[in-house]
């Protein structure tokens, strides 16, 4: 039998060839900062995404997106070859970004007021887009059983049964890189349909899980989570497509399916057109040997980061993610407050996510960028440990 060889690493580009970028990663601090915050990343984009956006400048295709650029099928494809999920392409309707499908699925389905849980420490923006649907944030925290970030199941089985009727869930979790179980979502699927709510789910991470780690999107999960939910994903988190605005949002039964049907207009007109062209790219067979090549990159830094971290700021504690390119770290034990990102920024010159954006339970962490060459997560990591040496 052949084993299969292990794709190459996927490589970063230059530091200086990346500081000539306009992003938020690149603009946002002085270039004697190492950015490690935001969830940019520092390669090549996949040679299927230039040779299209390419094509479209050549051709001064900048118009409005139609009606069908392609995304439904596109996505049919990419997640039944990728994560052996079947989707039907009319149950697929595109938007602007996660957070905007987030948003409009919520006002949606909710009464001003409602309450909506979140599992914190979660992306900060979920507690913004759940203010502005007209809901009320609902904070059920993961709990940490032995060393794994689980969902407090019976804490939102208390909630809902408490009068919440949403559930806003990340698939993967955002920041600790948690994959959620089949169980854990069939049961949470089922405790929400017992108390009539709905579950959406942020699958912006899902391209990014690590092989041999079984994903599993919540709409498959069982036919309960089939009726009662709403996935919005997108290219964007895994291709590096932020600024490109293209997500779509996904339903696998009829009633929601005609919720995201009676979404005004508007919510897909805002779809970049660029965004739909690369994301169509993106998901082609074409781009996953880059994709593949990513993983391996965004592996070695994971483990990289244990080692550092171990040899040069043991008071660390820090969890290996199942999947994407953020790594949730405790330095809580350095004695730098509640927000040691601040210091680090200060003093060490890096840039990294605050932990207590993420919620009372990030208080003394930080979100650190792995999607970055290996000699700048060493250079970043050493930084920081000269001032624990202080």
């Amino acid at each position: 039998m052949t084993i299969a060889a292990r794709p190459a690493a996927l490589q970063a580009l230059p530091l200086d060839q990346l500081r000539r970028r306009t992003s938020t990663k690149w603009r946002s601090y002085p270039d004697d900062v190492l950015p490690l915050f935001v969830a940019e990343t520092d390669f090549p984009l996949a040679d299927a995404i230039t040779e299209r956006l390419h094509e479209a400048v050549e051709l001064g295709d900048t118009g409005y997106t139609p009606p069908d650029p392609g995304l439904r099928d596109a996505f049919v494809a990419y997640a039944q070859r990728r994560f052996g999920w079947s989707v039907q392409p009319a149950r697929i309707r595109s938007t602007c970004d996660v957070m905007m499908g987030v948003v409009e699925i919520l006002r949606a389905v909710l009464s001003p007021g409602d309450r909506v849980i979140v599992a914190p420490p979660v992306y900060p923006p979920f507690f913004d887009c759940i203010e502005e649907a007209g809901g009320v944030v609902e904070r059920v925290p993961l709990l940490d059983v032995d060393g794994s970030w689980i969902l407090d199941l019976d804490g939102i089985e208390r909630a809902l049964a408490d009068g919440a009727r949403a559930v806003l869930l990340c698939n993967p979790h955002n920041p600790t890189g948690t994959v959620h179980s089949r169980a854990a979502l069939a049961r949470l699927a089922e405790i929400a349909a017992a108390h009539g709510a709905v579950v959406v789910s942020d699958e912006i991470h899902a391209p990014l899980v690590q092989p041999g780690i079984p994903y599993t999107p919540f709409l498959a999960a069982s036919p309960l989570a089939a009726e009662i939910g709403y996935t919005v994903t997108s290219a964007s988190k895994a291709y590096n497509l932020a600024g490109l605005k293209c997500a779509i949002m996904v339903t696998a039964s009829e009633q929601t399916a005609a919720v995201v049907r009676g979404l005004p207009p508007e919510v897909e007109w805002r779809t970049g057109l660029f965004g739909a062209m690369a994301a169509v790219a993106a998901w082609d067979p074409a781009s996953d040997a880059w994709l593949d090549g990513l993983l391996v990159a965004l592996d070695e830094n994971r483990r990289l980061l244990g080692r550092l971290l171990a040899e040069h700021i043991p008071e660390a504690r820090y969890r290996v993610p199942d999947a994407g390119y953020l790594a949730w770290v405790d330095l809580g034990d350095l004695g730098w407050g509640d927000d040691p990102a601040g210091r680090i920024l200060r003093e060490a010159r890096v840039a990294l996510n605050r932990g207590p954006t993420f919620g009372a339970e990030g208080k003394g962490h930080v979100r650190i960028n792995l999607g970055c060459a290996p000699e700048v997560l060493t250079q970043a990591v050493l930084r920081i440990a000269s001032l624990v040496q202080r």
